[in-house]
């Protein structure tokens, strides 16, 4: 299991609660919810399905407020959404209607139309994947440099429905990426994907990851895709959700990762102990063994 301080942290959770009504009954979600993430940190979160994953990540985003607690982000208060976080969700969420490039600059194009509404004149950033702020010239610039670090070239002027599920995906993380958040957050965004285009999606972020150097929180319920994406993984046990154990993944940067490490003894172990760690919390050990005392028994009988 991991050790040790996190240093210059981009995000801190701190004793996060999320109570809520459902069918006249009050329902706790998370409680005492608390980890920092440091900046240009890889944290992937995975737990049993009910540990509240996926509202934890909402609430970061600022999509859902917090009962008790709070998030700070470069030690500012969350109190909603913001250009410093965008988030990936697993169904792609692209306007039909757009073309791949044009979905990826939408937010441009949004950003532009309120400068214009308020007499504001954009900016012009200098158009670098690795730099800062996006406006102007330089953001269609950029929203040109993703779509070809995507490998969406071919398709630019392509429609969401003429696309395969990989390739919508890299469109929606294309888009995220469009304005520089310094917080990416991504709700199982290969859930949805057959096993080879997850294969190819995973080498994809790695590589931005280390081109961007952006901070990522990556929620997943696939603990391999865990292990071998991230620097740490925290583990949600359910009931309500809350923080079990934090594991620090002890493997090569990120360039550094193929396919072939999945394989290695090394990566085999981090996984079958955080795997262990989430039948201890999900009570799935005492269903399994409940199984199998009624399987003896029907082979008596």
């Amino acid at each position: 299991m991991g050790g040790g301080e996190v240093v210059s942290e981009k995000l801190a959770a701190r004793a996060l609660g999320k109570r809520f009504d459902a069918g006249g009954r009050t329902v706790e979600a998370l409680a005492d919810v608390s980890f920092d993430v440091a900046a240009g940190e890889f944290v992937a979160i995975v737990g049993a399905s009910g540990c509240g994953k996926s509202t934890l990540l909402r609430i970061i985003a600022g999509l859902e407020s917090a009962t008790t607690g709070e998030v700070l982000v470069d030690g500012r208060g969350v109190v909603g959404p913001d250009r410093d976080r965008a988030m990936v969700f697993q169904d792609y969420s692209l306007y039909p209607w757009l073309t791949v490039l044009d979905n990826i600059r939408f937010s441009l194009n949004l950003r532009v139309n309120r400068s214009a509404k308020s007499g504001g004149a954009p900016g012009v950033a200098v158009p670098s994947i690795a730099g800062s702020g996006v406006a102007g010239q330089g953001g269609e610039e950029r929203a040109l440099l993703l779509l070809e670090l995507m490998g969406l070239e071919k398709v630019r002027n392509a429609h969401p429905h003429q696309l395969s599920g990989g390739m919508r995906q890299r469109v929606a993380i294309a888009r995220a990426l469009l304005a520089k958040p310094q917080l990416l957050l991504m709700d199982e965004p290969f859930g949805a994907l057959d096993a080879q285009t997850r294969e190819v999606m995973h080498d994809l972020i790695l590589h931005i990851l280390a081109l961007e150097q952006r901070t990522i929180l990556f929620v997943t319920h696939d603990v391999e895709e865990a292990v071998y994406l991230a620097d740490r993984v925290i583990v949600l046990a359910p009931g309500p959700g809350h923080v079990d154990s934090i594991w620090r993944i002890t493997l090569p940067p990120a360039l550094e990762r193929t396919q072939d490490l999945k394989l290695s003894p090394q990566f085999l172990a981090i996984e079958s102990d955080i795997l262990g760690r989430i039948r201890a919390t999900s009570g799935l050990q005492s269903d399994l063994e409940a199984l199998r005392r009624l399987t003896a028994r029907e082979m008596i009988l």
